[in-house]
Order: C-alpha cells, then structure tokens, then sequence
C-alpha cells in the first residue's frame, strides 16, 4: 500500500454500535454517591430485543478534527455533558493503560478528536429507557474505535446506572457494590436471551412525552426525604432479588410475573412517600393495572404482569400463548382513535375472539385513545457491532449523513 493512501485510510476511523433497551423488573431508585453513579440498592432488568428498541452510535476520530462533536438524533447536542465527559474519559484511560502508556504506531491516538452521532428508533425520555439503550451505546461504540476488550459496564454506568445493565442480553443484575471506588458495582448476566424462549414483552406506549420529574433529579429526592425508600433498599430489595433470580432460573411465570408487578408498585409507593410526592403513573396506567389484575383474576392466574419505570407507559410481561389474547383485551378497553392498522407494533400478533365471560368479567368502560399503541417484543441480546459501512451514522466527512 502506497504511504499516502494509508494515511488516507488512517485519516479517519469509524465504528458504529448498536445497544438495547433494558426493563427492571427489580427497580432502581437511588443513588448512594451521584458523581460515580453507585446504587444504594441492586437490581435486576430484562434486556429488550434491538429489533424493536434499540440505540444506534457511531464514534468517529481523526486527526483533522478541531473539537468533539456529538449529534442525537440528527441535531447538534451538547458534548460536554458531564456524562457524555465521564465516558470518554473512563474509555480513554483504560485505552492508555491497556497500551502500558507507551503510544503504539497501529494504534488510534488518544489525542484525537471525536465525533459521536446517535439515533434512537423510539421516542427519547418518554420513559423507554433511552438513556440506559443510549449510554450503552455509547461506550460500546467508543470501546470498539479504541480496541477495548474488557468490562465496560462500570464505564457504562458512569453514564446512566441502568446502561450497565444494557451491556449484556437477557437477564442482567446490576451488582450494588461495596467499595466507595464503585469497582464492584458493575452488571452480571443472570441467563442468557434464549434461556426463556416463550417470554414476550408488551409496551403499551399511553404517551410519548418527557416526564414531569426526570428520574436523576427523582431519585435524590427520594433518597434524601423517604424512609420507605432506606427500608426497600436495606430489607425488601435483597430478599426480592434472590427470589427473582431463582424464579428466572426455573422460568416460574407465575413468580416472575407477581414480584415484578410487587416491586414495580413499591417503587412508586417510594415516589409517593419522596416528599414532595412524585406521581409518574397516570389515570391511564392505573387503569392498566386493574385490568390486568381482573385479567389474571378471570384466568385464576398470573398470564400477565406489568412493571411501570420512571413514567406512566405500562410494560407488560407475558408468555407468548397469552399475547393474542390480552391484546385484543388492550384493544377493547382502549379503543385506538385512528391509527387502527399502526395500533400494535413489532412482533407479529395473531388474533384473537374473547369469551362472553372474558367480556364480562374482564371489560370495563373503554377509554378511547388512551393508549397510542402497542409494542411487542421479547428479551434480546446486548450491543451488537455493525460491521455494514453504509449504516455508519457519519459520513467519509465525520459529519452526519443526511438521513432521507
């Protein structure tokens, strides 16, 4: 190769990643040091197929960059967010210690600029997640333009405490830790994607808006005003967490799906008791509990189970023999207004006759609307690297593609 087009080649590098969303079913709610981002409890969270949910980064760096760039969702945001900043420069200290500080010639200088875009396939901060999908992202995306190889879910989570759970797939605890460094507190792969094959997952998307009290600033609240919330994180927590996990283990639907309806209400049980109090959920989200409850209720057991995060969308957890079925009952309580073809997303969804008594005892007045529409997915697998140039997010020229 000619000298000139290797530096050509050199001139600029690229990798674009891919990361999912994550769903606690044992919660998260509170931070015991802010800066290091350290949980005054562990948790545990199903990874969400990138088919239907996923984040799409790609890190660029050359020499001819003047300053670090960062785009999200095809406009210009702020690279130096403290968290943005706290990845990079976790990243670039573990790229100069793996190479013993010594610049290596093949390798990418860490003095270079960079330029980052991402795009999410979802709305952002309508509580999907997208800070966990967007974080992981992030860092997975910068690892791989460095050549990291190692654990990257403590460099995630100095970026958004639920993104180190969406470093792996499938059922992921993040490990509370001890230690004031936060070496310990780090993300585990509880079982992989496939170990739970007849799982599904439904979103039931009431709104797409930004939530009245982010979660960063929520948590603190909590944490520094509700004493329900030390006794979660001290007695209740614990117990639950080795409870879930061996109900994972067993694929025990029945468990499963009743602790995680149990934690998602004590979560916001602690946002009410955080003073002032804190409603994410809404009249619409109350109204998906009840009739879920009415739904197991007529069934005699748990066919479904909701889990609510930082915002009133309902995530429902169900086997796949339950989804046509409970679908059809969304779609008779929650009449769509319009979008009649574009109700139910992702997974296909076969239909389904209710029962009379289904119909009576389950259905109660439809609120029309209510619910924009339904997403159906299933547990997934952590970042994927995307090797196809043409899905790079940035151009030859390190600036954002026009995306048509």
């Amino acid at each position: 190769v000619r000298p000139a087009a290797m530096a050509a080649e050199r001139a600029l590098a690229m990798a674009t990643c891919t990361a999912p969303v994550n769903i606690a079913v044992i919660k998260y709610w509170g931070k015991r040091d802010t800066d290091l981002i350290l949980p005054i409890n562990s948790s545990l969270s199903v990874t969400l197929h990138q088919d239907q949910l996923k984040t799409t980064t790609t890190a660029a760096a050359s020499r001819d960059f003047t300053e670090d760039r960062l785009w999200l969702n095809g406009k210009e945001a702020d690279v130096g967010h403290p968290r943005v900043q706290a990845c990079l420069r976790e990243v670039r200290r573990l790229a100069r210690k793996r190479r013993g500080g010594g610049e290596d010639a093949a390798a990418l200088s860490l003095s270079y600029k960079i330029h980052i875009a991402s795009e999410n396939n979802f709305p952002t901060a309508a509580g999907l997640a997208s800070s966990a999908a967007g974080y992981a992202c992030l860092v997975s995306a910068l690892a791989r333009l460095y050549g990291l190889e190692e654990e990257l879910s403590e460099v995630a989570r100095r970026g958004s405490g639920s993104a180190c759970r969406s470093m792996f797939g499938g059922f992921v605890q993040w490990q509370r830790g001890e230690r004031p460094d936060g070496t310990d507190s780090l993300a585990l792969q509880v079982a992989p994607e496939t170990h739970w094959p007849e799982l599904r997952v439904l979103v039931l998307v009431v709104s797409g808006e930004k939530k009245p009290v982010g979660s960063t600033a929520g948590m603190q609240t909590s944490v520094e005003t509700s004493p329900l919330l030390k006794h979660r994180a001290e007695v209740v927590v614990p117990e639950r967490l080795a409870q879930m996990m061996q109900h994972i283990r067993d694929r025990d639907f029945e468990g499963f799906g009743q602790l995680a309806m149990r934690d998602s209400n004590q979560f916001h049980a602690t946002c009410l008791d955080t003073f002032p109090p804190i409603f994410y959920l809404t009249d619409v989200s109350r109204h998906i509990i009840a009739l879920a409850h009415r739904y197991n209720a007529h069934h005699g057991h748990t066919k479904v189970a909701y889990s609510f995060d930082a915002g009133p969308n309902a995530v429902i957890f169900a086997l796949a023999d339950t989804v046509a079925e409970f679908v059809e009952v969304v779609r008779r309580s929650f009449p769509p207004a319009t979008n009649g073809d574009q109700f139910v997303r992702g997974l296909p969804v076969g239909s389904a006759v209710l029962p009379p008594e289904l119909e009576a005892a389950v259905l109660s007045q439809p609120v029309p609307g209510a619910v924009q529409y339904i997403l159906h997915t299933k547990p997934g697998p952590g970042p994927q690297l995307v090797d196809d140039p043409s899905q790079h997010l940035l151009g030859p020229d390190g600036l954002p593609r026009s995306r048509a």
